[in-house]
């Protein structure tokens, strides 16, 4: 089929909560998509930070081919063994003590919110409820996770949002602080806000939230759904501040496609869930947690967290170079999450560059987004920097 053709039965038949798109993708491989209409793409969007292996690595497409042929769900009613493997790979290279498997980072984020809750009113703290987010977050688009997401774009048209939240500036200790009450039971924050803007905090901050919450008696909990499996140069973002979490969250990479998310907590405040208390039917099954263990190990293996360092430096490197032509304000991220920032709409730029060959994305109408596969090399970094000076100077 062509791409009108998709385009055209894709009009007719799936509810439009996407926009319209130019794009019908239907073959990928390592950092490269094609078009229905046979064009190739150096994908530096990565499908939204899921690709961190690239398309079909051949590790991950031989397991999941093989568990396929064996067994591709039984319902977490009955123990399987690529979970329990996963969790353990999970668990080894973190600072948490146990897991809970679902279906996107959504659904981990509302775990989250649930076992929150449930460890204050199990430590004695029946009216904490309250979980402090910050403003240009993103946790999802679940009810709760919307409300969570301190974003008014978000809500509109769903209001009343959920009881239960309140919003501060992000990188504000002060802020954070003052609002801190009986009611509260946690914070959640992205150690890098991605879809916000690719904000960085500033140093000290996340420790101060660490502070915060050990002072009150608080549960903090990292959304590492973009920024965990390797992405800002060490497996879990939090590594690279040196601050533990209590609970962390995660998706889009573990499963290199498939859809899988995964909440991780200390010991004793995961035992506030017990049977009857949170599941997913899906979550976790044979199939998705083959996929993610193949993944993670070749993201261990192979020191993709280090690629993603040494590749991240260079295209900020090789983004800067073009300020000094182009209405660029500055490049910002960390690892290979980056954004540039422009002094003008940079949708305009995202689109001719996706017309240019090169897949990425506008946020917050002034920063061009890049979230490439992890084991990019210095020349995919160079054609990607090319692509977007021959965009630029197209439009400036």
């Amino acid at each position: 089929m062509t791409t009108a053709e998709i385009k055209e039965m894709a009009t007719e038949y799936i509810i439009n909560t996407y926009g319209d798109r130019s794009l019908a993708f239907v073959k990928g491989e390592g950092p490269y998509l094609w078009d229905a209409d046979g064009k190739k793409y150096l994908d530096f969007l990565g499908g939204l930070a899921v690709n961190g292996l690239g398309h079909c690595h051949p590790k991950v497409v031989a397991a999941i081919r093989e568990q396929a042929g064996k067994l591709l769900h039984t319902s977490n009613l009955y123990y399987i063994q690529p979970q329990a493997e996963l969790a353990k790979l999970l668990i080894d290279n973190s600072d948490m003590d146990q897991s809970f498997f679902c279906n996107s980072g959504a659904e981990a984020n509302e775990a989250a919110i649930k076992l929150a809750r449930k460890y204050a009113k199990d430590s004695g703290r029946t009216d904490a409820y309250e979980i402090i987010t910050m403003e240009n977050s993103f946790h999802g688009r679940t009810m709760a996770t919307i409300t969570a997401t301190a974003q008014t774009k978000y809500h509109v048209g769903f209001e009343p949002m959920l009881e239960g939240f309140k919003y501060v500036p992000f990188d504000d200790l002060e802020a954070t602080e003052a609002a801190i009450s009986e009611k509260t039971c946690a914070i959640l924050v992205e150690p890098i806000q991605s879809e916000g803007g690719v904000n960085i905090p500033t140093d000290g901050y996340l420790q101060g939230l660490r502070d915060l919450c050990d002072t009150h008696n608080l549960l903090l909990i990292f959304d590492e759904v973009q920024t965990a499996m390797g992405r800002l140069g060490t497996f879990f973002g939090y590594q690279g501040y040196g601050v533990v979490p209590d609970v962390i969250t995660m998706a889009k990479a573990l499963g290199s496609g498939v859809p899988i998310g995964a909440m991780l907590a200390k010991r004793h405040i995961a035992e506030s869930f017990v049977p009857g208390t949170h599941a997913a039917t899906f979550g976790g099954n044979p199939l998705v947690t083959a996929a993610a263990a193949t993944t993670v190990r070749t993201i261990l293996e192979e020191n993709l967290a280090v690629n993603a360092v040494k590749m991240g430096n260079y295209l900020a490197g090789g983004l800067m170079e073009l300020k000094g032509k182009y209405p660029i304000k500055e490049v910002r991220g960390k690892g290979l999450l980056c954004g540039l920032v422009m002094e003008v709409d940079a949708k305009p730029l995202a689109a001719k560059c996706i017309e240019n060959g090169l897949v990425t994305i506008c946020t917050n109408d002034y920063i061009l987004r890049f979230l490439p596969p992890l084991n990019i090399n210095a020349g995919h970094v160079e054609e990607a920097v090319n692509i977007v000076e021959k965009s630029m100077s197209e439009i400036f």
